[in-house]
C-alpha cells in the first residue's frame, strides 16, 4: 500500500486522511482571502463615491468589471498551479505571493489615493482601477488555493464534511472580524463610513488579520502539499491542460456543471443580502438606528448559525453533502417567505411594525415588540440556514475534482476550483451593480450610509434585494443539486476506485492500463470495496 494513505474504515482500501489540526488551520486561507473580501466588495464602492469622489454608478460598476476580471484570470491561475510542484510544494508559493500582493495594494488604494488631488480626477480614477485591478490578481492567487488545496488535504468521505464546518468557522474568523469591527471603527468618526479615516485605520488592521491567518493555514497544508499526494500519483501531477480544453472538461463533468449553478447561487445570495449599502438602507435609514440594531442582528445570525454547522455536518457524513445542501437551503427559503412578508408590512409611521430591540433614552432598557419577535425568528433561523451552507459547495468542488480524476486520470484541482469560481464571481459580480442601479433608480444620488435619511421606494429596493434576489437565487440552487450525482455513497465507491489505481500505479502499472482495468466499484479487489454501495 502507499505510505502517502492510510488504511480506511471499513475496507482495506486506502484514504488519505488529515491530522485534526491540518483540518482546523488549512481552512484559514479562507478566512484570510474574506478579510479582504470585507475589505474590497462590502465598501470600496462607498469609498471610491464618497472619499475619491467617483460616480456613483461607475464605483458600482468597477466592483462588478473587477469581479469579471477576477473570474478571467481564474482559470489562467489554476492552469498555472496545476503545473507548479516545486520544493515549497505546489500551494503554499500562490498562498505567500497573492497575500503579499493583496497587502501593498490595498494599502495603495485605501491610503494613497485620497491625497491625489481633487483637481486631478482622472489621475483618482485611473489609479482606482490599476489598483483594484492589481488586489483582484492576488486575491485570485489565494482564493485559488482554499478549494484546489482541499484534495491533498482530504479525500475521506467521513472528513470532507468536516471541512465545510472548519472552512466556516475560518471564514467567520476573517469576515466575523472585519464586519464587527467595522461599525465601531466608523463610529470614530463623523462622516462614517464615508470618512477618509475609516479606511486609513481599517485597512490596516484587515491587513494584520489576513498576515496571521495565512501563517496558520500554510501550517496546516505544509505537510501535505507534496507530490505523493497528488492525484494517481506517478505522472499524474502537473497535468498541461490547455485553456482552450476548458469547455470540453466542464461538458463532460456534469457534477461540476450543477455545482456551479449552486455556488453561484449561494455567493449571489449571501453577497447582495449581506451588501453593506443594503443593511444600511435596512437598519438605518428605514428602521432609524443602524448603531443599535446592526450588531445584535449579526450576532444573533451567527448564533442561529452555530446549530446549522452542526446539522449539516451530521448530515453530509450520514446522507453526503448533496444532501445536506439541499435541505439547509431549503429551510431558508421557506424562512425567507416570513422575511419578505414583514418588510411588506413594515410602517415608518407605526411602532409597532418598526424593529425595536432597546433603547438607551433614559437608560438602558428594552422595548422589543412581536413584530421584531418575528423577524428574529424568521431572519435568525433563514440567516443560520444559508451562512452554514454558503461554503459548502466548496469542499464539493474537491469531491467533483476527485470525479475528474476517475473519469479522465487527470489531476487537476487548480483549474476544477477555478473553474467553480469563475462562473461563481460572474454571477456574484453582479451584486454591486445590482445595488448601485437599485439605489439610482428611486433617485439617490450616492450610495446611502447609516446617517441618511429614508426616501420614497427605498423600502421597496430592500425588500428586492434583501429578500427576493436571495430567494431567487436559492432556487437555482435546489433545482440544480436535484439530480447532482455525486452522493455519499458514489463518492465512497470514487475513492476506492482511485485509491487501487493508485497504489497500482505505485506499483508500477501505467495510468492508461489502470484507468482500463478498474472502471466500477464491483471490479475492485476486495480489499478495496467500500462499506456502503451505492443504490
Amino acid at each position: 500500500m502507499s505510505e502517502t494513505n492510510a488504511a480506511a474504515s471499513g475496507h482495506g482500501g486506502s484514504v488519505n486522511r488529515a491530522k485534526l489540526y491540518q483540518l482546523v488551520l488549512f481552512p484559514l486561507n479562507n478566512g484570510a482571502t474574506n478579510v479582504y473580501y470585507v475589505l474590497i466588495l462590502s465598501y470600496v464602492a462607498t469609498f471610491g463615491n464618497r472619499v475619491l469622489l467617483l460616480g456613483t454608478v461607475f464605483a458600482s460598476i468597477m466592483v462588478t468589471a473587477m469581479r469579471v476580471f477576477d473570474a478571467i484570470t481564474d482559470p489562467i491561475i489554476g492552469a498555472l498551479m496545476d503545473r507548479t510542484d516545486g520544493k515549497f510544494g505546489k500551494f503554499r508559493p500562490f498562498m505567500v505571493i497573492g497575500n503579499a500582493i493583496m497587502a501593498v495594494s490595498v494599502l495603495l488604494l485605501y491610503i494613497a489615493t485620497p491625497f491625489i488631488p481633487e483637481n486631478m480626477m482622472a489621475m483618482r480614477y485611473a489609479m482606482f482601477v490599476l489598483l483594484y485591478a492589481v488586489w483582484v490578481i492576488g486575491y485570485t492567487f489565494q482564493t485559488s488555493v482554499t478549494r484546489a488545496g482541499q484534495t491533498v488535504l482530504t479525500n475521506d468521505p467521513n472528513q470532507r464534511p468536516l471541512f465545510t464546518i472548519f472552512n466556516t468557522v475560518g471564514s467567520l474568523v476573517g469576515m466575523g472580524v472585519m464586519q464587527f469591527s467595522a461599525p465601531i471603527i466608523a463610529s470614530g468618526f463623523d462622516a462614517g463610513y464615508g470618512a477618509t479615516e475609516f479606511y486609513a485605520v481599517f485597512a490596516p488592521v484587515g491587513i494584520v488579520i489576513s498576515i496571521a491567518l495565512t501563517i496558520l493555514a500554510i501550517i496546516g497544508i505544509w505537510e501535505k502539499d507534496q507530490t505523493k499526494y497528488f492525484g494517481l500519483g506517478g505522472d499524474s501531477s502537473g497535468e498541461k491542460v490547455k485553456i482552450s480544453e476548458y469547455v470540453a472538461i466542464i461538458k463532460a463533468n456534469n457534477p461540476m456543471q450543477r455545482l456551479m449553478v449552486a455556488g453561484a447561487g449561494c455567493k449571489l445570495a449571501l453577497s447582495i443580502a449581506t451588501n453593506t449599502t443594503v443593511l444600511c438602507m435596512l437598519y438605518g435609514c428605514m428602521m432609524g438606528n443602524y448603531d443599535t440594531l446592526y450588531l445584535p442582528m449579526m450576532v444573533l445570525g451567527y448564533v442561529f448559525s452555530v446549530p446549522f454547522f452542526l446539522l449539516t455536518v451530521r448530515t453530509s457524513q450520514k446522507l453526503g453533502q448533496k444532501a445536506s445542501l439541499l435541505r439547509y437551503v431549503a429551510i431558508a427559503f421557506i424562512m425567507y417567505i416570513g422575511v419578505l412578508v414583514l418588510l411588506f408590512l413594515w410602517n415608518p409611521n407605526d411602532p409597532n411594525f418598526m424593529f425595536s430591540i432597546y433603547s438607551t433614552e433614559g437608560g438602558f432598557h428594552l422595548t422589543i415588540n412581536p413584530y421584531t419577535i418575528a423577524f428574529i425568528l424568521f431572519f435568525g433561523i433563514g440567516y443560520g440556514a444559508y451562512y452554514a451552507t454558503a461554503d459548502m459547495p466548496i469542499p464539493m468542488v474537491a469531491d467533483c475534482s476527485d470525479y475528474e480524476t476517475f473519469r479522465s486520470g487527470n489531476y487537476i484541482p487548480g483549474i476544477m476550483g477555478t473553474l467553480f469560481s469563475l462562473v461563481d464571481k460572474l454571477v456574484s459580480s453582479l451584486s454591486a451593480t445590482v445595488v448601485g442601479i437599485a439605489v439610482a433608480a428611486i433617485g439617490i444620488d450616492g450610495l446611502p450610509t447609516q446617517y441618511d435619511p429614508f426616501v420614497p421606494g427605498m423600502n421597496g429596493v430592500v425588500i428586492v434585494l434583501f429578500c427576493v434576489i436571495p430567494m431567487v437565487a436559492w432556487a437555482a440552487t435546489l433545482l440544480a443539486m436535484k439530480n447532482y450525482p455525486l452522493t455519499g455513497a458514489r463518492m465512497k465507491e470514487i475513492q476506492a476506485i482511485n485509491a487501487c489505481r493508485r497504489d497500482a500505479i505505485a506499483e508500477g502499472m501505467s495510468k492508461e492500463e489502470a484507468m482500463a482495468k478498474w472502471t466500477k466499484v464491483e471490479d475492485l479487489p476486495a480489499e478495496y470495496q467500500p462499506a456502503v454501495k451505492a443504490k
